[in-house]
């Protein structure tokens, strides 16, 4: 329980104590553009409390979105399989290269896109959210 805890404290709540932080700042200044990371694991299964504090925070990022449009701030949700990094260096499988994250990103906030879908797998997913809940498991490399 307590690395559940730990991993909700870290993917829900430490962004939501920044949105907290900036948000008043951004207001200030007439708006501006908060980004959260999320997962392709915001949307399927198998990655137990890491998905499913994923999945909160898709949730809490539209809702943000709504609650900061008045003060023309733009909320970002950035969806993505691996990303090259340290947290995944060990697993098998191909990563998405940072750079070519933060150019999605920074493309998608100068599109005005509400949500950054940054790759095929993620898309598929995102696509298969109207479907049967069985199409949603993800194969998670051990």
């Amino acid at each position: 329980m307590a690395d559940i805890v730990t991993t909700f404290d870290t993917n829900v709540f430490g962004p939501l104590r920044v949105v907290q932080a900036f948000a008043p700042i951004l207001a200030d200044n007439g708006g501006g553009v908060l980004i959260d990371i999320h997962s392709v694991l915001s949307w399927a299964a198998g990655a137990a409390a890491y998905g499913a504090s994923k999945a909160a925070l898709w949730s809490l990022t539209n809702s943000l979105r709504l609650e900061l449009a008045a003060q023309r701030t733009q909320v970002v949700g950035v969806h993505l399989g691996f990303a090259d990094t340290e947290m995944v260096r060990r697993l098998p499988g191909d990563k998405i290269a940072p750079s070519v994250v933060a150019e999605a990103v920074f493309d998608g906030v100068l599109r005005g896109d509400t949500e950054v879908l940054v790759d095929d797998v993620t898309r598929g997913v995102k696509a298969a959210l109207s479907g049967p809940v069985e199409g949603l498991a993800l194969a998670i490399p051990r």
